[in-house]
């Protein structure tokens, strides 16, 4: 009697009304919110912690770097010419024997040390000094060696005429991928850029006029100056052409710090920091963006020339994805934007797999280990620039919540 009396006294069970089902779904999205407030808190904390790990850690390049700004300005291009007497003196035989004693040193001095430090020069003017990701940096490559066998072999240009013809050559290239491409941004703008890279390299492999899979031999070397040997262009000795790749590094180098600090460098940086700030301000982003792209891309077009004139023959295989994506791990594991720490960054990249040729296939995974290590204890690279060192210090750059929005996440 008693449980009919309780069912009798409970109201019949039917369909929710609207105010019930509104509350229902409001329940739900409030304990949705609720668990996406938690899961950002506590990334938000962690990131917090990453940042004061980071921040207790030793800073080595720090006090270098300020001891460098204190110096006056005759000290410090006496030290700059002190670093090119020393590269000038590199190829002598007792450093090759520290340095690769299982290689041929003046060989890798030219490639892959000083190929690789010219191409993350161009590449950092469009990465580091511009914030445009670019994954097809071996398509300027790949069109500047092109240029110099097409027009070398084929048409008997001197060396001298087609090295600013595919530079220009490039510059052009570079326009024409960055008016449709610069619209993108972020993954979108990788994804184009990788896709470009590829094309040109899939386009040479099934073209007839580049050989195809063969490639063009018979490239000509570059005319000798004079009657010295250190400007004498043969097969047998890479010395001469370590001499002439150092020195396009050097006026690179040159020209691309006069950019940075010119109008173009600040427009650069403030589209690296936040492009839609600077396009409040007045900045013409786009135009930047695209100067950006044709300089960079230029610069990979003359160290292509390079590349064709000392090894006489190319084929497709020596401009592949895997020469993009190491010259890219340079840039960042020196200091993106940083041009001292580029250089750094290049010459590892491109010195430290040929020191430990010895353990064979070992050698891959040590590199790769040392890479991922750095990564984690130092993200802003070896040297890098004073604002993105003090920013991920910090917790103010990108990737890095501010101590302020967490304690704020955390109150709520």
């Amino acid at each position: 009697m008693r449980v009919l009396k309780r069912s009798a006294a409970s109201p019949p069970e039917g369909p929710a009304g609207p105010d019930q089902a509104g509350t229902d779904r409001e329940g739900r999205l409030e304990r949705a919110r609720s668990r996406v407030g938690s899961v950002k808190g506590r990334l938000a904390r962690r990131r917090a912690a990453a940042v004061a790990w980071r921040a207790r850690l030793p800073d080595l390049t720090g006090p270098v770097a300020r001891a460098w700004h204190r110096l006056p300005r005759w000290s410090q291009w006496l030290v700059r010419l002190g670093i090119i007497v020393l590269a000038v003196l590199a190829p002598a035989d007792w450093v090759g024997q520290i340095m690769a004693p299982a290689s041929d040193w003046k060989t890798l001095l030219f490639y892959p040390i000083g190929i690789f430090v010219l191409l993350a020069v161009g590449l950092n003017v469009v990465v580091g000094q511009a914030g445009i990701l670019d994954l097809g940096y071996v398509a300027f490559f790949a069109i500047g060696g092109y240029t110099m066998a097409l027009l070398g072999v084929n048409v008997g240009l001197d060396f001298w005429i087609i090295l600013p013809t595919a530079v220009a050559l490039c510059a052009v290239s570079g326009l024409v991928l960055g008016t449709p491409a610069l619209r993108l941004r972020g993954d979108y703008l990788a994804i184009v850029t990788l896709g470009f890279g590829e094309i040109i390299r899939i386009s040479a492999t099934n073209a007839s006029w580049t050989g195809g899979p063969r490639g063009i031999a018979g490239i000509p070397h570059p005319p000798d100056i004079g009657n010295l040997n250190a400007f004498t262009y043969g097969v047998l000795d890479p010395s001469p052409y370590y001499y002439l790749v150092l020195a396009l590094i050097v006026v690179v180098i040159f020209v691309a710090r006069r950019l940075e600090r010119s109008r173009v460098g600040r427009a650069w940086a403030a589209i690296r920091e936040d492009e839609d700030a600077a396009a409040l301000m007045g900045v013409p982003t786009f135009r930047f963006k695209l100067w950006a792209f044709a300089i960079g891309g230029s610069i990979g077009g003359g160290a292509g020339v390079m590349f064709s004139a000392k090894n006489i023959a190319i084929t497709p295989d020596n401009f592949p994805l895997l020469l993009s994506i190491l010259v890219l791990s340079a840039v960042v594991l020196g200091g993106s934007g940083n041009l001292p720490g580029v250089i750094l960054g290049a010459f590892l990249v491109a010195w430290l797999p040929e020191r430990f040729r010895g353990l064979a296939d070992y050698r891959v995974l040590i590199f790769g280990a040392a890479l991922v290590i750095m990564m984690i204890f130092r993200p802003e690279g070896l040297l890098p620039s004073r604002r993105r060192r003090s920013s991920l210090r910090t917790g103010t750059g990108a990737g890095a919540a501010p101590t302020a929005v967490v304690e704020q996440e955390e109150k709520t």
